[in-house]
């Protein structure tokens, strides 16, 4: 089993994306499909639990899109990233929403060392396939859960349409996002997330696929995972 307690950040893509930080809110620019994906990322964790009152943990949080998706839905939430361009631009934004976020230039592993704080939900969106270690990332963010909490993930799979719509497509053809924004080698199979799972003391409970039309922006779910997609990941029992 991988030890949680080493940071599994990288410090290349932390990099790579607070230099891009300022420009996150543009929803023209090159962070527009994470802008036409966060209103169905979610809604998958509204239609597993409700969210008023819940207390919930964004994990590479950007500059809080999804954060302020479920502070809206009355979540109380803190949000961590280890760019500090991004929690600047998340700051502001909220500020400017009017919406109370904690959001904090912090590991995942540091947050984890510290008993009291633990979280009814974990989100980790579009991030697993950044970091160096996903198995250990897995680990930090289960511990992280309370009693019965959830965990929700999402990521791109690791298959030949995915390389073709998400690499070739976005960042080459359609140029939707900046060249280098994925590696091919880092996505991750629905079959290794549930191994990783395991050797966490989770279980892979629900699967489902983001479906995602360049030319109109239109984001849906679908049972389809074989490139965008979701997961719900909860305590074994016993855990």
């Amino acid at each position: 089993m991988t030890n949680p307690a080493q940071s599994s950040a990288d410090p290349a893509e932390i990099a790579k994306f607070d230099a891009l930080s300022h420009r996150f809110w543009d929803e023209s620019g090159e962070f527009k499909p994470l802008h036409r994906l966060n209103p169905v990322r979610a809604a998958w964790v509204a239609q597993h639990c409700a969210l008023d009152g819940k207390r919930v943990l964004d994990v590479g949080c950007g500059g809080g899109l999804l954060a302020e998706a479920l502070a809206r839905r009355g979540a109380s939430v803190t949000a961590i990233d280890r760019a500090p361009g991004m929690i600047d631009v998340a700051r502001l934004h909220a500020a400017e929403s009017g919406l109370a976020i904690d959001y904090r230039v912090q590991d995942a592993e540091v947050l984890l060392a510290d008993p009291a704080q633990r979280f009814d939900v974990v989100c980790c969106m579009e991030m697993l396939e950044h970091v160096a270690d996903p198995a250990s990332m897995i680990a930090t963010l289960g511990g992280l859960l309370a009693p019965g909490g959830q965990l929700f993930v999402s990521t791109l799979n690791r298959t030949a349409r995915a390389f073709a719509l998400a690499i070739v497509g976005a960042e080459y053809v359609l140029r939707l996002l900046p060249r280098g924004t994925h590696t091919y080698e880092r996505f991750i199979k629905p079959a290794e997330l549930g191994h990783w799972a395991r050797a966490a003391g989770l279980r892979l409970d629900d699967l489902a696929g983001i479906d995602y039309e360049p030319f109109s922006g239109r984001a849906s779910q679908t049972t389809d995972v074989g490139v965008n997609y979701m997961a719900r990941l909860l305590p074994q029992a016993g855990s």
